[in-house]
């Protein structure tokens, strides 16, 4: 690092813009292909309701975050075209093709894309209540400021990706490490495989492993959440001691960190949430003297600091100056008793402090939808709807969907940790018993064809993966039993 300018660190900012870019693509398709049914005019919670709710109440204004849609009426084809318009400046990101002109360029498609998508967050209720929908608004804002080829990225803007990167990481240590014992007595991983939001298709292998292993697992990310993100910070020290250690202390840091993620890719779908944390580690991997652009003369002319352009330096610099004031709030969290995890502290979601499975729960309860088209539900049979990726069918084998995120899947599966049912899974059977088009698109299979079930019921099972013998001996990857009715049987008389 030379001052203002990290020149040494061109691939990270290549990863960087161009992987959050894409990040933003599959967020705009994920919302294309799910917003309307979620949360559309007709929608299992609508938005314009939201909306006219927020306009109308004084607290609606104070609580509603920024969005397009406080100004704009929404409506589904608006939607649609917000999410048009993002997938394509990402796409242009992700081709490279802003960043070959000056740095405003890149900054501008940048923060359309975070302003974009902020706007949808803001009114997508429970659907976007995840720590990874701030976490890639949070990414897309600092990125917006890495500059173009034009010229070298910022250092101060690195810094803050580092920070970033040891929030999320740092702050998901903490919140282990206060949360569940079975974070401290290391037996974590010997239920999380199995009863995770969404398994993958090594989620069953990974479950099968000796107890020996597990108890590394979880040593493995103690460390890596605790103790390595403090090394991201290591290249900084270049501008003091010279050398390449600096720089090898954080790019091996940011290979551990990567390497985690890789191995809960491997054996998880959590949507985005580690792809982005991947992304972001590559801000701390310096190639010295590799991909660099070529360095200003020695002497730089006055409007030039560092081979990068004096109004560029002062935008960056106070991006700098305003992450130290709106900072200190998730620097305090992380080290307060009652550490709040995935909460943000201003209106524009940025500075959040973020966080992820505090506890684990150490039974899979799944709740079941069925219909039948029979007159008496007591003598009925009853049809099972299938879900995406949700499990269901005993012998199907979990699929990889990340960093595509399934958001009714995903709400499914919170449904059995409430002490109530959600407002919008009843919405969600009444659309059932009406055969609503849009909604049947959201699963994997419709029992009736189209045609509308006389009633509907859901029913809760406890899951558990088959073991070796039993997977050979029947070929299920999962035991269920029966536990109790959730709700119904509904019918629309």
């Amino acid at each position: 690092m030379d001052g203002f300018a990290a020149v040494d660190f061109e691939f990270a900012r290549q990863v960087l813009q161009r992987g959050i870019a894409a990040l933003y693509l599959v967020a705009f398709v994920s919302t294309l292909n799910q917003f309307r049914p979620l949360l559309g005019e007709r929608g299992l919670l609508p938005a314009p309701e939201l909306l006219d709710w927020a306009r109308r109440s004084p607290r609606g204004r104070t609580l509603l975050r920024p969005t397009l849609f406080r100004y704009v009426r929404y409506t589904d084809r608006r939607l649609a075209a917000l999410c048009g318009t993002g997938i394509v400046i990402a796409a242009a990101v992700v081709c490279g093709i802003p960043q070959l002109f000056s740095p405003w360029i890149p900054m501008a498609c940048f923060l359309l894309l975070w302003l974009g998508y902020m706007s949808i967050v803001s009114i997508g209720q429970t659907f976007y209540g995840f720590g990874w929908e701030m976490l890639l608004l949070e990414a897309g804002f600092l990125a917006a400021f890495l500059g173009s080829e034009a010229e070298p990225p910022p250092t101060v803007v690195l810094v803050l990706l580092w920070w970033l990167v040891f929030r999320l990481e740092f702050g998901a240590g903490m919140i282990k490490i206060r949360g569940g014992r079975e974070w401290r007595d290391l037996t974590a991983l010997m239920y999380h495989h199995e009863t995770q939001p969404m398994p993958g298709p090594l989620s069953r292998q990974a479950h099968l492993l000796p107890k020996w292993f597990h108890r590394g697992e979880v040593l493995g990310n103690h460390f890596a959440q605790l103790v390595v993100p403090w090394f991201l910070f290591a290249p900084l020290l270049g501008l003091i001691v010279p050398g390449p250690v600096p720089a090898i202390v954080g790019a091996v840091a940011a290979a551990i960190v990567i390497a985690t993620q890789l191995w809960l890719v491997a054996t998880g779908n959590f949507a985005w949430l580690n792809w982005a944390t991947i992304v972001l580690a590559f801000s701390a991997i310096g190639l010295l003297g590799i991909g660099a652009p070529v360095r200003s003369p020695p002497s730089d002319p006055p409007w030039l600091i560092d081979g990068m352009p004096l109004p560029w330096v002062v935008v960056t610099t106070g991006i700098g100056l305003l992450y130290v004031v709106i900072s200190w709030p998730a620097l305090r969290n992380l080290f307060a008793r009652r550490q709040l995890m995935n909460a943000g502290f201003n209106r524009w979601q940025l500075a959040n402090a973020y966080g992820a499975f505090g506890t684990v729960t150490k039974e899979r309860i799944e709740i079941v939808v069925e219909g039948t088209p029979d007159e008496d539900p007591d003598a009925a049979t009853w049809r099972e709807y299938a879900f995406k990726r949700k499990p269901g069918d005993v012998r199907r084998l979990p699929r990889q969907v990340a960093p595509y995120h399934l958001r009714l899947d995903w709400l499914m599966w919170f449904l059995p940790l409430g002490r109530s049912l959600e407002d919008w899974f009843t919405v969600f059977l009444v659309r059932l018993l009406q055969a609503d088009a849009a909604t049947l698109g959201l699963l994997a299979r419709d029992p009736f064809g189209g045609e509308r079930p006389r009633w509907v019921r859901a029913v809760a099972y406890r899951y558990r993966f088959t073991t070796r013998a039993e997977f050979r001996a029947s070929g299920d990857r999962w035991v269920r039993d029966r536990r109790s009715p959730v709700i119904g049987p509904l019918s629309l008389r």
